[in-house]
């Protein structure tokens, strides 16, 4: 019993790692692509994934590219959100239903309407919708609770 205990304890550390480390992984790749091709400008390739990001209608041959962007524009949502639900007060379902409807029609917009990607692609619009979901949720309620907390309790 003692050796599954262990072995529990050992996954819990690596998971968060793991994790955070897939999208790192994904960031190196893609940087080590970008820099093989040599200047973006002289071999008349794509501008970089930010510049893509925040103008409309932008090509994304790379799929990864464009899901590693609605990952990190998901977090920001949280981190935004979070911090304002802790000043207003919000809580309880009210405040998660909030953060669910928001996070979720802000990013359908923005791949929809304002990038315009081929939903099919991707798998479909459910697919797109929920990737980072979760990890920006948890963001959210770290930053809400603090922000609560630190506001509203001596």
């Amino acid at each position: 019993a003692h050796f599954q205990y262990g072995r529990t304890r050992t996954l819990v550390k690596i998971l968060p790692v793991f994790l955070v480390e897939k999208h790192v992984l994904r960031y190196k790749m893609t940087t080590r692509r970008r820099k093989k091709d040599g200047d973006d400008a002289a071999n008349g390739a794509l501008p970089s994934v930010w510049t893509r990001a925040f103008k409309a209608s932008s090509e994304w041959p790379d799929k990864d590219e464009f899901l590693d962007v609605i990952y990190w524009y998901r977090q920001g949502i949280a981190l935004v959100a979070g911090c304002i639900w802790g000043l207003i007060p919000l809580k309880g379902f009210i405040g998660l239903a909030l953060f669910v409807a928001l996070n979720a029609g802000i990013m359908y917009l923005y791949f929809s309407s304002f990038q315009e990607v081929d939903e099919e692609e991707y798998g479909g619009a459910w697919e797109i919708t929920k990737e980072g979901f979760m990890s920006s949720f948890a963001l959210f309620l770290v930053i809400w609770i603090l922000f609560y907390s630190a506001m509203h309790f001596p």
